[in-house]
């Protein structure tokens, strides 16, 4: 199949979808400072994809012939191509953010300084702040080339330093410099004029360098930064124990140690300078990476905005759901209808309100819930804490191996553990990314249960930024099946045969294929016949030929992928019924939607599954029907703006050109303005 199949490499797809993110910071309808914060993203993106992408392409390199043959591609080929489009993105970088944001800042009286832009009055407010508040913090290591070379720390910034004498060339001495993470990145400097100036704190230290070196007598002192990426996989005893936890820690020490996957330089650094770091450092061809002046560049989604409001996106009012009031019962309300809460459009308060009503209704005896990432400050955690101290019985399976959030969730299960909650921390062979929770209340002596089913995590943060879709229902089909998930989690087991859920990895990859074979057969029996699925990554080879036996059977199929696409749509024999359009705007598309023609009886699907193997077969994920035919129409409307949306979303096609959607509307749709407005009017 790899070899007949159009099957673009997925970290290939990834790559392309991360320019699109560059895209929306050349894009000049965006407001300029969110056009930096959308470079902080992209670095930031980048960053990730180097500790476990490439990090797990550079392991694969390492096989013997015979294993790369079963894998359908070359690691190493991989890795050199993926080398190219870096340097190439990186450049397109430098030139979007030196040449042209840095430009639009100036005409906005706004100025990023460097050292050596400091006049005198600037210069000593410069230095007063770096003796107050920075220099203290700063332990330079004078460097022995002749002795091992330091750790270099995962993500950190360095200063590689080296100091000289003006009146000889030699007794060259080296340095490094780190900086400490909680350093603030930027300082504003006093306004002058109506002008207004920031400087970074690397441009700082620069221009101390002679304050923290002073114990010697060299006149000549360069720096230039760099950063270290490091492979960030876990190797983690899958049997989960009593010792799990401790066995999670000892692995994200190691995780701080990992092999090398990126060095950024400077490109200003001199040639003999990189040649030590390389050789010290043992970083091989492809994963050294000439970076600009500033690294660590996601700090930029924190980039001070000292001028006038419109540089932002206006923030958006939460808006409200008709028919659910902060002062009247949801578990109520639910007895006769559903409900759906489109976020981040529609306020989040609603699942808190859910929970605290749950927590201190003397009904409810039980609340059982998935939690796969947490906010900072959870006010989820807050209500569960609550509900136990109530006397409900609260189990929570939290998910440990959530990647970069197992620090998190260690803490968060210490405090749930502390107050009282059962907690159950996974799987030994599946992450649980379920995002499912069930109250349980005694009516009339039986047991009745409220649901809430999500495409997106329990958490308030990162609901104000993503677009999901939970749902509120009572409905006997949906909280049967869930009981029986519930019940078989707490004994660390998947239950099998959902009548109605959609479970992996039990029954998600066969429920999926007979549902996409439904439309295969109406299409040749001359009925009508479409999908249109909705995901963040459609990477599963199963799926894909699916969807191309599909194409072939006449099957309209419209895909909406904000990030990895390995499906090639518009090929001649595979796929000339597949459109993909993939959408980057101010939210981060997020939910999971499946729709089915179904002869014209229409059936919608949500789920927390993207159509990836590790989805569908290696963790536990729910999908849902909308049975609420006004919930199912809110959402189907939803769908439809982000189909005729022609201002934010990008053709996926053959020629990976990222190109803007255009189609035959006369005027501009815009998916999620058009989205909050038809929220704000529906529900108004």
């Amino acid at each position: 199949m790899k070899k007949k199949v159009p099957f673009l490499n997925r970290e290939i797809s990834w790559l392309y979808f991360n320019e699109r993110v560059l895209q929306e910071a050349a894009d000049e309808t965006v407001p300029l400072i969110e056009r930096i914060r959308f470079l902080s993203i992209f670095s930031s993106n980048l960053e990730e994809f180097y500790r476990v992408r490439v990090a797990t392409m550079s392991r694969l390199a390492n096989l013997n012939d015979k294993s790369k043959a079963l894998l359908g591609f070359n690691p190493k080929k991989v890795l050199n191509e993926i080398k190219n489009v870096v340097v190439r993105q990186e450049r397109k970088f430098e030139q979007l953010f030196q040449a042209t944001l840095i430009n639009e800042l100036a005409q906005n009286r706004i100025f990023i300084l460097n050292d050596t832009q400091l006049n005198v009055s600037r210069g000593e407010f410069v230095r007063n702040h770096f003796r107050d508040a920075i220099l203290s913090t700063l332990v330079p290591i004078m460097l022995d080339l002749d002795r091992p070379f330091p750790e270099l720390k995962d993500r950190y910034l360095y200063f590689f330093v080296r100091l000289s004498r003006k009146s000889s060339g030699k007794n060259l001495k080296y340095a490094l410099i780190e900086l400490p993470p909680d350093l603030p990145r930027f300082l504003v400097l006093p306004e002058t004029n109506d002008l207004k100036f920031i400087i970074l704190v690397e441009d700082i230290i620069k221009y101390c360098l002679d304050d923290i070196f002073y114990v010697f007598s060299y006149d000549e002192l360069s720096a230039y930064s760099i950063q270290l990426t490091r492979d960030a996989e876990l190797d983690i005893d899958k049997n989960v124990s009593d010792k799990f936890i401790d066995e999670l820690k000892s692995s994200l020490d190691k995780r701080k140690k990992g092999k090398p996957m990126r060095l950024l330089y400077d490109t200003e650094m001199p040639f003999e300078m990189l040649n030590i770091l390389v050789s010290k450092l043992k970083i091989e061809a492809e994963s050294l990476i000439p970076g600009n002046r500033y690294h660590k560049f996601g700090d930029f989604i924190k980039f001070p905005n000292v001028g006038s409001k419109n540089l932002e996106y206006a923030p958006n009012i939460p808006l409200k759901v008709s028919g659910l009031h902060r002062t009247e019962s949801i578990i109520n309300k639910l007895k006769s209808r559903d409900f759906v809460i489109n976020l981040p459009y529609q306020s989040y308060d609603y699942i808190i309100l859910f929970l605290r009503e749950a927590a201190i209704d003397p009904k409810v005896t039980e609340i059982s819930i998935t939690l796969y990432r947490l906010a900072e400050n959870s006010k989820v955690i807050n209500a569960l804490i609550n509900a136990a101290k109530n006397g409900k019985r609260v189990s929570c399976l939290v998910e440990l191996k959530a990647r970069f959030d197992e620090q998190a969730n260690i803490y968060w299960t210490s405090r749930l553990q502390e107050e009282g909650v059962d907690v159950n921390y996974g799987l030994s062979d599946y992450k649980v990314h379920s995002k499912i929770c069930l109250v349980t209340r005694i009516e009339k002596g039986r047991p009745v249960y409220y649901a809430n089913l999500a495409t997106g995590n329990f958490n308030e943060k990162t609901a104000r930024i993503y677009c999901d879709h939970s749902i509120f229902t009572a409905r006997k089909e949906i909280t049967h099946d869930l009981r029986k998930l519930f019940d078989a989690l707490s004994k660390r087991t998947i239950a099998k045969d959902f009548k109605h859920l959609i479970v992996s990895p039990v029954d998600a990859r066969p429920r999926i294929y007979a549902l996409i074979d439904r439309e295969i057969k109406f299409a040749r029996q001359g009925k009508p016949a479409y999908m249109i699925l909705k995901v963040n990554s459609l990477a599963d080879e199963g799926v894909v030929q699916k969807l191309y036996d599909a194409s072939n059977a006449g099957v309209i199929i419209k895909l909406i992928v904000r990030g990895i696409c390995t499906l090639v749509p518009g090929v001649k024999g595979f796929s000339e019924n597949i459109t993909v359009i993939s959408i980057i705007d101010k939210f981060l598309e997020h939910a999971r939607v499946f729709i089915f023609c179904n002869n014209e009886h229409e059936e919608m699907y949500l789920s927390s599954a993207d159509l990836m193997t590790r989805n569908l077969d290696h963790r536990v994920e729910v999908g849902f029907p909308v049975l609420d035919a006004e919930v199912c129409q809110e959402i189907r409307d939803i769908i439809e703006f982000q189909l005729q949306d022609n201002v934010k979303a990008r053709d996926i096609n053959k020629q990976n050109n990222n190109k803007y959607h255009t189609n035959r509307l006369k005027t501009k749709i815009r998916a999620q303005v058009q989205t909050y407005n038809y929220l704000k009017n529906k529900h108004q």
